[in-house]
């Protein structure tokens, strides 16, 4: 790829919403590959997510954060003050919206406090595929009508439809400026926080309702060895021995699925072999313990 250095143009879109609105899913696709997780389980994003994508001369950096809520708990609290921390100092947010659900009690607390920002506001309204046409119509007009925003876009993240022109409009907004990144740099994500991400995500997909949204996974060592494979141990927490039985299935088939999924995802993701080792551990009060924040990359809140 050549790019004209004279020429190049770079900077912050911060993606913002509710939980499952289909952020992390819309990152992917205009990055171009997987540098964030994705579940239908809400609030599956947990902190800060950064992905670079290109589009001729301008480097777009996307800054997909937690889906905003009313917090309850310590690691809600941590979540959302993730999520508007990503929108600190972006060039632009956009807001992504569920098509089908429009503006609702989930939407309006986030429309009511970017109204109170000053950064350019874009809307897109996602899942268009499987939306109601002239439902969506009257969603975008009330949308609007709370919050004018500058562009207003129609996709689907998980079918690719109005993506192209999403991006475009994007690298066209960027300010001028030299790129932030390398060329071949798709994410700030270290290899050691994907490996646990990945194995989170597989938890999600396999356990459905089944698993407690509070669940972490801790990557306890990561090791290349001299043959060129990695070598993952990681560390399942979860707040209950019930818990416990639930990952670990009859007879641990549960957690060696899980495992083998999340080798096999790995180590395309590495290009290399990965000798993945999980273990579960009931700690009670895992929401508690500042190193588990650290190292998910969430701040401590009081």
């Amino acid at each position: 790829m050549t790019v004209d250095l004279n020429n190049q143009r770079c900077g912050v879109v911060a993606i913002v919403g509710a939980p499952n609105a289909g952020k992390s899913t819309l990152v992917n696709a205009l990055v171009g590959q997987k540098v964030a997780i994705t579940s239908p389980k809400a609030q599956t994003t947990r902190t800060r997510v950064m992905g670079v994508a290109i589009e001729g001369d301008a480097q777009i950096v996307l800054v997909d954060t937690p889906g905003i809520f009313q917090p309850r708990r310590r690691l809600d609290r941590a979540m959302v003050q993730a999520a508007w921390g990503g929108a600190q100092g972006a060039d632009l947010i956009a807001l992504i919206v569920d098509g089908k659900a429009g503006l609702g009690p989930k939407v309006e607390p986030i429309i009511e406090a970017l109204s109170a920002r000053s950064e350019r506001k874009w809307l897109i309204l996602n899942k268009v595929d499987i939306a109601a046409k002239d439902k969506l119509l009257v969603h975008t007009q009330k949308l609007n009508d709370a919050l004018g925003f500058e562009e207003i876009f129609f996709v689907s993240a998980a079918t690719g439809d109005g993506l192209p022109e999403l991006k475009s409009a994007f690298a066209a907004a960027m300010p001028e400026g030299p790129w932030h990144f390398p060329e071949d740099q798709v994410s700030d994500a270290t290899d050691r926080m994907m490996a646990a991400e990945i194995t989170r995500e597989q938890l999600y997909h396999q356990l459905h309702a089944e698993l407690p949204y509070a669940a972490a996974v801790d990557t306890e060592k990561y090791t290349e060895r001299e043959d060129g494979s990695v070598e993952i141990h990681q560390q399942i927490l979860v707040g209950r021995p019930t818990q416990r039985a639930i990952v670990l299935g009859k007879g641990g088939q549960r957690l060696k699925e899980i495992g083998s999924k999340a080798r096999a995802e790995l180590s395309a993701l590495l290009g290399c072999r990965v000798h993945l080792y999980l273990h579960v551990k009931v700690k009670e009060d895992w929401e508690e313990d500042r190193g588990i924040y650290r190292d998910i990359g969430l701040d401590w809140v009081d």
